[in-house]
């Protein structure tokens, strides 16, 4: 009996080795479901249908004709101008000036009341006419040694002091006066008759109109390209389509030690008064002369970092089962810009004439992507772009 149970125990698996087979079975069924998951993957991606070439639009780089320029923001401003105000305090009786017109210089243009003053230079005036005859008198008598000379010296001082008050009577009453002190456009006058004005309050303002000056700067590292005479062209946003010509007339003889800017000066004609001081224009200041440049519109520069790019088209040297030459590819390259005018940059080094290049839809493309061009709606390459109203 003791042989037959040994014999049974032999025969019967250890729980070492079942726990194996198990353990080994599970590993085979995830690998089972994992094949499948995997071959199901493979299908439908075996399936699907390849991505479209993304479409993109291009240009040939071409030479133009290209006029190096200096672009700057300006601030106008009036030859001649001031916001005029009265020295002293006082009650208005005239005013002689309308909001907006030309006035001459000397013009009255606000009339402060003086009748008081007007009478104490009457009263100056008439004690002066007393003094001159004294004097005279007193001239004549000493010709004839009628009179002593300190009695002729009495009267000759007298006869000055007396004109001395008229003219300060003078100077006080033409304080109650508002002239203009050059001739301009005026502003908007702020005061009526009867209204009492405090000595220093402005009034009215006056701006000589025709020319007026360009104020903008250029940054040091271009100074010497800026000379008196330069022909200078302005751009405001309130006369869109039309622009204005200057000339350079001053350059600041100092840098801005805190920009490292210089002031410019510029003039124009302002014949009908369209140029209006304090607002901004757009200034470009020609430099040197007309050169060849090859150009590309600003879209087709991919500004990174470590340096500015483009994507080349380049033909594929593949056919289709047709015989017809397959899609371009993308080939990025790296060029050098120099300066910008409108649309356009200038290409310096990194590209050659005729050489086509992308010129939108460049954050989908690397190296050897295929593209499909369609220029229906291509980037804008003017070199003078004007606004449109919308």
């Amino acid at each position: 009996m003791a042989t037959r149970d040994n014999r049974k125990s032999d025969r019967k698996p250890s729980t070492t080795k079942r726990m194996l087979i198990m353990i080994g079975l599970v590993v085979l069924l995830i690998a089972i479901i994992a094949g499948i998951k995997v071959w199901t993957i493979m299908t439908m991606v075996s399936g699907m249908k390849p991505p479209d070439p993304p479409t993109v639009t291009s240009i040939k780089a071409t030479y133009e004709e290209w006029q190096p320029t200096i672009a700057a923001v300006g601030t106008l401003r009036a030859v001649r101008g001031a916001d005029l105000a009265l020295d002293v305090s006082g009650v208005v009786t005239k005013v002689e000036v309308t909001s907006g017109a030309e006035v001459k210089e000397g013009q009255l243009l606000v009339q402060l009341r003086d009748d008081d003053e007007v009478a104490r230079q009457r009263q100056a005036e008439a004690a002066t006419v007393l003094a001159e005859a004294t004097y005279g008198r007193m001239k004549r008598q000493l010709e004839v040694k009628a009179v002593s000379r300190a009695d002729y010296d009495t009267a000759a001082a007298d006869l000055r002091v007396k004109q001395a008050t008229v003219q300060q009577a003078k100077a006080i009453v033409a304080q109650k006066q508002l002239r203009a002190p050059f001739s301009g456009r005026a502003g908007i006058v702020t005061v009526s008759a009867g209204a009492f004005v405090n000595a220093g309050t402005p009034i009215v303002t006056v701006q000589q109109l025709d020319p007026v000056y360009i104020d903008f700067k250029v940054p040091q590292r271009e100074l010497g390209q800026v000379h008196p005479g330069q022909r200078v062209l302005l751009t405001l946003d309130a006369f869109a389509g039309r622009s204005f010509e200057a000339t350079v007339t001053a350059i600041d003889p100092k840098v801005d030690g805190d920009t490292r800017n210089v002031r410019v000066e510029a003039s124009a004609a302002n014949p009908d008064g369209a140029l209006v001081p304090g607002m901004f224009a757009n200034v470009t200041v020609d430099v040197g002369e007309q050169a060849r440049q090859l150009t590309l519109p600003q879209s087709a520069i991919t500004f990174n970092p470590y340096g500015e790019t483009v994507f080349i088209v380049k033909p594929s040297e593949k056919k289709d089962a047709a015989g017809k030459p397959g899609l371009p590819t993308a080939q990025q390259a790296f060029v050098t810009t120099g300066g910008k005018r409108g649309d356009q940059v200038a290409i310096v080094k990194g590209l050659d004439e005729g050489v086509e290049v992308v010129t939108s839809g460049q954050l989908k493309l690397k190296n050897g992507t295929e593209l499909r061009i369609d220029n229906s709606k291509a980037p804008k390459n003017d070199p003078d772009p004007k606004p449109q109203e919308q």
